[in-house]
């Protein structure tokens, strides 16, 4: 036994310098026997492979990959020395496990450094500001360990981003071990060509790493490749690794840019490529097939971390096919509502840049004001970064965030002179705003674990923070950008593309948002708030307006149903050259840039399985409430007098049902009900499509036959209320008060059946559990051909229920009808109905992301 062990270490210690077949070769020169090599080559296997199959971080992998990495080894000198400088930096020992695993993972994904070629294409896919560098840091440090040589980073397109990537990497990789890394690239500059010939870089005296980050700049790049050109000898024998960060930005369907990247990958015979990003959108949607940057070796899907304040917390989502969606967050009450209104006073229509002053009142002002509060209270605390910072994002016009500067500044002074003369009417708007921010969002609820900050204990530290805040504009032009290296930063920070990308902004606490943007990767790479607020979570605010605040939901929505679709096909033993990741598209939004879709197809909607309803209405259109009753009313009319459904009386549980219903009393019923434009999956011209097409396609009389079912509450003595359908027919009406923060031409009640109500038409009384998979079950041993359609009466007054801080009385004119949808799953393959996207073509987007810098030749 221990012989083996014995041995088995030396073919590890000869794996750093020697392929896996060839180290097994060397160790049986010195007589090992067949058997005994044989167990050797299979426990790496075993080894290898577990840590490439482990559950976390999920991916996707091509098959027939070679196994080789067995994680960090005695001996290593770059990742030791990360991981104690990062344990040094007070990291927490389990986000340090879970940095090592996930880097291990992406490490054993791609070739053995010594092999003789490779060429590998893969993609990590992380959160916004969730800390994708840190993993590529580790990846680049692991690898190094590992035998690559030259690394080159593709540090987004501005030189912001290239500057704190250049920065983190020498404190993080270089300086740790200094003798093992020779840096191209510096603080003071980009790429250029440094002196000498590239042999002596790669050559096999060097036993240095090369490290290079450098901006995706065309310039830059054919400098970069000319150089690379005049070794093309060593450059054979040089492993190197592409680290592309913003994978998604200025990498694809680029034309000058696309093809010098995927020229320089191709003057590495042993060379690999791993994009990183958080919005995969356009990364995932190259034509497979192409040779160009998908990830066709693997898909790796970091997991979210702890305490990442992402899309779904803060704007919450929609229900995933099989969730229930009263499992489903909400999101933190954190989003505060900029009025349409208010839009054209701090961003101007085109043609009118030149001479825009924006007006510091309405909701920018409020918006201020709680940054310097939310600035004090965090003084107070004494946790988390020193820095706080608020972000001002309305335009990508440097003209615009010049026009910034002196409003503010003016508000600041006239704030600062006001608080030193204690002026009352201020103190007193100052007091109330902080503590009605405190009563929506306690710092002391389980959630956050804070000690809120009372407003008199924050007031002697206010005028500090107001003095030493500085209005910075960061862009393209700025000679004067956001710096964190001076000492704690207390700043308002007005900018566009260069605040989108990458670039963190550390102790983000306040964002101003009213920026236009046509694109899911767009919206969400702007969302600079997303990361950790150590110390502060309670706090942070975001003001927006309702239709970006939909977006937000909806791209929530759409992350979370893109990342659950890997895992899927991760179990399902999937490549990523036979996968298809689906994104649901949206009638405001593209996907992504049109140029980056040019591969994209159009998918098909099913609803075999699902359940489907109502959770957004016009509580004040008086007539559209009326026609939504009607339809309600002709339904449950037609179905007892015309179709002869039965009738099961079950009004002392308050429900009716009535089976047998013909489907095209159904459609009829889905054509004349007014469904809300929010309510996408609700559609009524896809679900009549559906039907059509499953009563067409389905055995059996698939879909032929519906059950219709009256949900209400029992009925009481009290008429006042009760609802009638038709003779007979009444329950008392449901209570479903709104989300506080929806309005009345949308109020959103957020969930309207319960997994019961799925069921109604069934017998569940030998159901343990009443869950989503023995609904579906149940359904398909009772009513496999039939559909359920609920009818719901709910309360125009529907107050809010104590216990419940987001929610309001749903205050409608008249009593709601809303309607939930229940399909069985189809017993073949299921009925599609194909999905468009709206035609954007002719939509004015004057916020089209500026690419200009990917051609200008710059200074650094």
């Amino acid at each position: 036994m221990q012989e083996f062990e014995d041995q088995y270490e030396a073919f590890k210690r000869l794996i750093k310098t020697h392929t896996p077949e060839q180290a097994l070769a060397t160790i049986k020169l010195f007589g090992m026997s067949d058997e005994l090599a044989k167990r050797i080559a299979e426990r790496h296997q075993r080894e290898t492979i577990a840590i490439r199959e482990k559950r976390e971080p999920g991916s996707v992998v091509r098959n027939n990959r070679e196994t080789w990495y067995l994680g960090p080894q005695e001996g290593d000198r770059c990742w030791p020395a990360l991981r104690s400088l990062l344990a040094r930096q007070r990291w927490e020992e389990d986000s340090l496990r879970e940095l090592d695993s996930a880097s291990t993972k992406v490490v054993s994904m791609l070739d053995h450094p010594l092999e003789s070629s490779f060429s590998t294409r893969g993609l990590v896919v992380g959160y916004v500001q969730s800390g994708k560098t840190s993993n590529f840091t580790a990846l680049i440090a692991k690898a190094a360990d590992a035998g690559y040589k030259f690394f080159i980073v593709l540090a987004g397109i501005h030189n912001g981003l290239r500057l704190q990537t250049q920065m983190r990497l020498e404190r993080q990789l270089v300086e740790p071990v200094i003798d093992q890394w020779h840096p191209l690239t510096g603080r003071l500059g980009d790429f250029e060509p440094p002196a000498g010939n590239p042999a002596a870089f790669f050559g096999a005296k060097s036993q240095q790493h090369v490290l290079c980050v450098i901006k995706k700049n065309v310039p830059r790049l054919q400098k970069l490749k000319a150089w690379l050109e005049k070794a093309p000898d060593y450059l054979s024998n040089c492993p190197t690794l592409i680290i592309d960060d913003e994978a998604d930005q200025a990498s694809i369907a680029s034309p000058r840019t696309n093809p010098l990247i995927r020229e320089i990958i191709d003057l590495f015979p042993r060379g690999g490529y791993v994009g990183y990003t958080a919005t995969p959108f356009a990364n995932l949607l190259i034509d497979p097939a192409a040779k160009d940057l998908y990830p066709e070796d693997f898909v790796v899907n970091l997991p979210k971390p702890k305490g990442h304040f992402g899309t779904e917390v803060l704007f919450g989502r929609e229900a995933l096919d099989g969730e229930d969606p009263q499992d489903v967050p909400d999101g933190y009450d954190m989003i505060r509502t900029v009025p349409e209104e208010e839009v054209p006073l701090v961003r101007p229509a085109r043609g009118e840049i030149e001479d825009f002053v924006p007006e510091i009142s309405g909701a920018l002002r409020t918006a201020v004001l709680y940054f310097w509060l939310v600035t004090a209270a965090r003084r107070v605390r004494g946790t988390g970064v020193p820095h706080s910072t608020m972000l001002i994002h309305t335009s990508v016009s440097t003209q615009v965030h010049e026009s910034f500067e002196w409003p503010l500044e003016r508000f600041r002074t006239d704030t600062a002179a006001n608080l030193e003369a204690a002026d009352k009417e201020l103190l007193d708007e100052l007091r109330q705003l902080w503590e009605t921010e405190l009563a929506r969002v306690p710092g002391n609820e389980p959630d956050f674990g804070e000690i809120p900050v009372p407003f008199d204990t924050l007031l002697p530290r206010l005028a500090g923070v107001v003095d030493d805040c500085r209005i910075v504009l960061d862009n393209s032009k700025s000679v004067k950008r956001l710096d964190y290296e001076t000492g704690p930063v207390v700043a308002i920070a007005v900018g566009g593309n260069t605040l989108s990308r990458g670039l963190t902004l550390e102790g983000l606490a306040v964002s101003y948002f009213v920026r236009n943007a046509s694109t899911y990767d767009s919206l969400l790479q702007m969302g600079r708030w997303f990361g950790f607020r150590d110390g502060y979570a309670d706090l942070p605010r975001i003001w927006m307006t309702d239709a970006m605040r939909d977006w937000f939901r909806h791209i929530a929505t759409v992350e979370s149903e893109m990342r659950r679709d890997v895992d899927v096909y991760m179990i399902e033993d999937k490549t990523p050259t036979t996968f298809a990741v689906r994104m649901r598209t949206h009638p405001s939004l593209r996907i992504t840039a049109a140029g980056k879709m040019r591969d994209a197809v159009k998918a098909s909607a099913a609803y075999g399985g699902q359940r489907v309803q109502t959770r957004y209405f016009r509580t004040q259109d008086a007539e559209w409430l009326k026609t939504n009753r009607r339809a309600a009313h002709d339904l449950v009319d037609r179905s007892l007098r015309l179709a002869g459904a039965r009738h099961e009386d079950r009004g002392l549980q308050g429900r009716h049902v009535l089976r047998g219903v013909p489907y095209d009393i159904v459609l009829d019923f889905l054509d004349e009900y007014r469904f809300h434009d929010k309510s996408l999956e609700c559609d009524a011209g896809l679900l009549r499509s559906y039907v059509e097409r499953r009563v067409r396609s389905g055995g059996g009389g698939a879909l032929k036959r519906w059950n219709v079912a009256i949900i209400g509450n029992p009925l009481g003595g009290d008429p006042d209320k009760r609802y009638e359908f038709a003779s007979g027919m009444a329950v008392d009406r449901v209570i479903r008060a709104k989300l506080g923060e929806s309005g009345s031409d949308a109020a959103d009640i957020k969930t309207l059946m319960s997994r019961r109500d799925a069921g109604v038409d069934l017998d569940l009384s030998a159901l343990t559990e009443i869950n989503e998979a023995a609904l579906k079950n149940a359904r398909r041993e009772q009513a496999p051909d039939t559909g359920l359609l609920t009818l719901y009466p709910i309360d125009a007054l529907s107050p809010s229920p104590t216990n419940r801080k987001r929610r309001a009385p749903l205050d409608a004119v008249d009593h709601v009808i809303g309607v939930g949808l229940v399909f069985p799953m189809p017993r073949g393959e299921d009925s599609e109905v194909e999905y468009y996207s709206a035609d954007l073509s002719r939509v004015q987007d004057d916020e089209e992301e500026d690419l200009s810098l990917l051609f200008e030749e710059d200074d650094s």
